[in-house]
């Protein structure tokens, strides 16, 4: 790869190196994973100084992987302890969303072609014409944020003097997932800090795109949001469709819940200058799994829940207050709608509660310690009769099998916390490294702004997902403590090395490639900025961090 990059322009290395990178299929959860990392360590590998120093670019292997996803690491040797972290993910989504295109979905230069003939959406067959935009899946996320990542690289390498501080890079897989990439990179991150590093703050590459139609913003990013995920088992009472009024039927308990949750501009966190998004739903459905006359037993649906400032006490309690909101509803209108009913055919009165009980994962665990009933070999069976299958499916299991511990058959809701949590962190600008990062952050910004014209905006949470989330901790050890309570089995069902990320601590900046519709089938990287801007700002905001 060396040879290829050779007397190219930096912009021309970039463009290169996203080619060839969205010519690879690395869908998340497929051996391309695999295949993609190799395939990066290898254009690390041909770099002159690696061929020099060969041990200063390893892969880490992630532990009990189905697909063999390896980390890749690289370290430029600097003049002191002082480290910067430069990270990005190599896997995709799919290309289902290509339709007949799906074959062509790697395909920049025929993507191009076909869209400038595109009759619908006319900005994409704009951006087409235009000349200045790279199409294909991955081609914003975010195989030109690690193409960014090589070309630096490579610059730093080559520099007469060696930099002031090393440069570590990773690149990882299964972000579009579960972060088993990123999570497993902690304890490497660790070990290298017990051997000397001194980590003063990471930069990702993930892609950042306009807010609004017309929005032309660059938009920086100093922390990252968190994410939990907040589930809700519904076990209901069960009836034939004949007496279907005396039921409790769990899915309208669910579909209450969830017009009360998802996309509800009421859950939004109000942070002046912030870009926050509203919880949404992610999966609805019942227990049955073949056709009869009676009403399903149980119900589950879960919640995207993005979370900037607020804890995990703050949702769960938010949750609940919704669950108990809707069932109280429903408890009322089913009453009204029997009496109704049993008056109008001039049945006798009959003894029926519609009372359903909401407790969180804690609560109703207690609720059964209290009763002489123990869970945990319960969650342990379950965990072990399903080990390798959907973690969501495995908390759901667990959760059902607790319920079904109650010999009364109370009818309940259950909230709990289900895989992935994210943590959300943010620089701290109280303290006086806090202070001087943004310092160097906003010089650095305002000189390139003179230079090219492009408007920056700095702001302290990227709004979707991304790995940085794990490299520090905002949570306080009461926040911990109500999420390991309330996600099922979760030293098993998804570890987070919560006491290696507070030691690591590495504030997560975001400075991301450019472009428009990631995830969707017109995917596309802005070239002007993010080939020949983005690096030009990652080198100086290096060259200055480093000097803090």
């Amino acid at each position: 790869m060396h040879l290829q990059l050779k007397n190219k322009s930096i912009s021309e290395q970039i463009e290169h190196i996203t080619r060839s990178l969205v010519a690879l299929k690395s869908y998340n959860g497929t051996e391309g994973e695999s295949l993609k990392a190799q395939y990066i360590y290898e254009i690390i590998r041909s770099f002159p100084y690696f061929q020099k120093n060969p041990d200063k670019v390893w892969m880490q292997e992630v532990p009990n992987d189905g697909v063999d996803r390896k980390n890749v690491f690289a370290l430029l040797d600097g003049e002191s302890a002082k480290t910067l972290l430069f990270h990005a993910h190599y896997d995709t989504v799919g290309t289902d969303d290509y339709g007949a295109l799906q074959e062509m979905a790697h395909d920049p230069d025929f993507l191009q072609k076909f869209f400038m003939d595109y009759e619908g959406e006319e900005r994409v067959r704009e951006d087409a014409l235009s000349g200045n935009w790279l199409f294909g899946r991955g081609a914003l996320d975010m195989q030109s944020g690690i193409a960014v990542h090589l070309a630096n690289m490579l610059h730093f390498s080559e520099q007469s003097q060696p930099p002031k501080g090393n440069l570590l890079f990773l690149f990882n897989g299964d972000e579009e997932s579960e972060h088993a990439g990123l999570i497993a990179a902690l304890n490497e991150l660790d070990r290298l800090k017990s051997e000397g590093l001194d980590y003063l703050a990471a930069i990702n590459t993930d892609f950042i795109s306009p807010i609004y139609d017309g929005d032309c913003k660059r938009y920086i990013y100093t922390g990252a949001a968190g994410k939990f995920l907040p589930g809700f088992y519904i076990y209901g009472r069960e009836a034939h469709v004949g007496d279907v009024l005396t039921s409790i039927d769990p899915t309208a308990i669910a579909s209450k819940i969830n017009l009360e949750i998802n996309q509800n501009l009421d859950f939004v966190e109000k942070i002046p200058g912030e870009f926050t998004l509203p919880p949404s739903c992610l999966y609805f459905k019942d227990d049955k799994t073949a056709y009869n006359v009676q009403t399903p037993l149980s119900t589950s649906i879960y919640f995207n829940y993005f979370v900037y400032e607020k804890t995990a006490r703050d949702v769960l309690y938010e949750m609940k207050k919704a669950a108990m909101k809707a069932v109280a509803q429903l408890e009322k209108r089913s009453h009204e709608q029997y009496e109704n009913y049993r008056s109008y055919h001039s049945f006798p009165k009959r003894e029926l509660s519609w009372k359903v009980d909401v407790l969180t994962l804690r609560e109703y665990i207690f609720w059964l310690k209290e009763r002489g009933l123990d869970p945990e070999p319960v969650m342990e069976e379950v965990y072990r009769g399903h080990e390798g299958e959907d973690r969501r499916t495995i908390a759901y299991k667990m959760v059902e099998a607790l319920q079904h511990l109650d010999p009364d058959r109370t009818p309940r809701v259950i909230i709990f916390f289900a895989p992935p949590f994210l943590p959300h962190n943010y620089l701290n600008e109280e303290n006086e490294y806090g202070k001087k990062v943004k310092e160097v952050l906003g010089c650095c910004l305002n000189e390139i702004s003179r230079e090219t014209g492009e408007e920056f905006v700095v702001k302290r949470f990227f709004p979707y997902l991304a790995d940085g989330s794990f490299l520090s901790l905002h949570e306080e050890d009461e926040d911990i403590e109500v999420i390991k309570k309330n996600l099922p089995m979760i030293d098993n069902l998804y570890p987070v090395p919560i006491d290696t990320i507070r030691k690591l601590n590495i504030p997560s900046i975001n400075i991301g490639v450019y472009g428009k519709d990631g995830h969707q089938w017109t995917e596309r990287v802005y070239k002007p900025y993010t080939f020949t801007v983005l690096p030009e700002i990652i080198q100086r905001v290096t060259k200055d961090l480093i000097n803090i």
